[in-house]
């Protein structure tokens, strides 16, 4: 099961994270996501646990407990969609373009 653990602080590594959750049980993989320009942490992360029950475990006792400074928010991680903004400012239009105002 993948839980999305949010609120970090700009601080938190990887490990940390990871040591946080292997109280539970075991932690198939740990994600700190960052940004790609700059490298440096946007605050939030993924961690996915062999088995449902370590999971739910981990979120329910992690869930608003302090690391590095900041309560974390744990939830259930949710599919990524297609639908992930953006836009040109242009809108297709039959015979061309169109500008999107």
């Amino acid at each position: 099961m993948k839980l999305y653990v949010g609120n970090l602080s700009y601080d938190t590594s990887e490990a940390d994270i990871r040591t946080a959750f292997e109280g539970y049980g075991n932690v198939s993989s740990c994600n700190l996501v960052t940004d790609k320009y700059t490298g440096k942490s946007r605050g939030f992360g993924f961690v996915e646990m062999e088995s449902k029950d370590e999971a739910n475990e981990a979120m329910t006792n992690l869930h608003d407990t302090e690391l590095n400074g900041r309560n974390l928010n744990i939830n259930e991680a949710k599919p990524r969609t297609d639908n992930r903004g953006g836009g040109g400012g242009f809108q297709k239009k039959r015979d061309g373009y169109r500008e999107n105002w």
